[in-house]
């Protein structure tokens, strides 16, 4: 069953619409302003389960978000959660920040280094490599795949 909001609906009014929806429910806003202050009052009450819908003038669903609990998100292990999405997220401005600078990194065995962009990869081992401090975050091939058996290169024909 879907609960249809008013388009003047207070915040008492929104909050206990929030609270009677069910899992296969659906609160429904006819406005983006009334969408918003749902959504808020959604974060702020801390309901989990709960379906907003932003509907159309046809009575289309355009925008829709649904509730859970920050450790529902995470409930696949091998997915990444929304957190660690934006993590990564704010890694890959880092490291093109880096590549504006003229900054290359180098993946070692079990280290990350900084050099100049400008250094050539005959002289890698360069005395202006800088060790990047990773706290166990970057982890090289070798401790992905610890008996990966023999490279292809190694096997006698």
């Amino acid at each position: 069953m879907d609960i249809t909001l008013e388009d003047n609906a207070s915040y008492t009014t929104i909050v206990d619409a929030l609270r009677r929806c069910g899992v296969e429910d659906a609160v429904c806003c006819g406005t983006e302003i009334l969408f918003n202050s749902a959504k808020q009052a959604l974060v702020r009450e801390k309901l989990p389960g709960v379906t907003l819908q932003l509907l159309d003038a046809d009575g289309y669903a355009i925008r829709q978000v649904t509730s859970r609990r920050r450790a529902e998100q995470g409930a696949a292990p091998d997915r990444l959660n929304d957190r660690q999405v934006a993590v990564i997220r704010a890694l890959e401005k880092v490291l093109r920040h880096c590549q504006k600078e003229g900054i290359q990194l180098i993946g070692y065995s079990d280290e990350l280094v900084a050099l100049p962009a400008q250094i050539k990869p005959e002289a890698i081992a360069s005395a202006c490599a800088r060790d990047i401090e990773t706290y166990g975050a970057y982890r090289g091939a070798e401790a992905v795949t610890p008996d990966a058996g023999p490279l292809i290169n190694d096997v006698l024909p």
